[in-house]
Parts: structure tokens; sequence; C-alpha cells
């Protein structure tokens, strides 16, 4: 049995919600206190600012993209072709706090940028560990954001353009990294 979430993980379960739907403007502390249902004390008492939020915020992205490396790099079916396929899983903690630190991110915090390059280069360095050549490394990248972004959108992915075809392209990128 799981034990109830505290008030901190509350606090940055709604802050990292409000970003993710409402964007970093609407994400004021005060909205964010009541969101997670505590006073603006006891966000305070927590996160003394907006700053340290935000820091939570890509803590959890760090924390979600560990995990995420581990499954990745002890993947049967190699790190790019799982990398590729999971790029069209989203609702989970890696996509909620990967997709906060971008709204931030796009606000110009700076902290949040390094963060997603950070993130982005582990994944291709994972990658490159498997696939020789660099750029057909990057390419397995690029089909993999390309996905993501797909997956995204509004709508039915798994009947959109690319969602259909989802073997067929993990077979384009096994070509790639055998190098055919």
């Amino acid at each position: 049995m799981s034990r109830p979430p505290s008030a901190k993980e509350k606090i940055i379960d709604a802050y990292v919600s409000m970003l993710c739907n409402e964007g970093e403007r609407a994400a004021t502390m005060e909205a964010t206190a009541a969101k997670a249902g505590v006073s603006k004390g006891g966000l305070l008492y927590h996160f003394a600012s907006k700053e340290l939020l935000a820091q939570g915020a890509i803590e959890g992205l760090f924390k979600s993209h560990e995990e995420d490396m581990e499954l990745m790099s002890s993947a049967p079916e190699g790190p790019a072709i799982y990398f590729v396929r999971t790029s069209t899983m989203i609702g989970g903690d890696l996509d909620r706090y990967f997709l906060a630190v971008l709204r931030l991110a796009q606000g110009g915090h700076e902290p949040s940028v390094i963060a997603l390059d950070q993130v982005q280069q582990s994944w291709l360095d994972l990658i490159r560990s498997e696939v020789s050549d660099k750029y057909a490394a990057e390419a397995i990248m690029l089909i993999g954001e390309g996905l993501y972004y797909q997956t995204s959108m509004p709508g039915s992915w798994s009947t959109g353009t690319f969602g259909k075809d989802l073997e067929h392209l993990l077979k384009q990128v096994q070509r790639l990294k055998n190098g055919s």
C-alpha cells in the first residue's frame, strides 16, 4: 500500500500540472498553492520562491529521466528502438516533467534550458553507444522527437499520419542502426 503524497509532492504535482496545461504565466505561487490544496504559507514553507518550484520540476525530470535511462539501456530491442517506440507514450511522469520543464525553458528559464540539453544529450549518447554512425544516431533521435511532437498533437495519434505505420518506421530505425 502506497503512502499518500506529502504536501511538498502535492505542490510540485500541482505546479507541473499547471505548467503543462496552462503555461508558465498561469503557474503563479498563489495558483499553485490553491491547486495543491495548501495555504500560501504552506507552499512558502516548502518552496520559498518560484525558482525553487522550477528546481523541483527539474529534479522531477531528472528522476524520471534516470528511471527511463535504466529501461532504455537494458531494453532487449536496444536503446534506439526503445527511444523511438517510447517517444509515442505520453501522459507518464517523464512526459509530464519534460513538458513542464520545456514550458519553463520556452519562457527563458536558463536552468530549464540546461536541464533539457542534458536530458537530450544523454539520450543521444546512449543511442550512439549502439549506433556507430554519428549521423544515423542523430537521425534516430530526430525520428523519436518527431514522433513525440506528433503524439502530443490533439486527436488520435494511432490513426494519424505516422501512428498506423509505427512498426514500419521501427524497421527503418533498425536499418539505420545496422548502417543499411
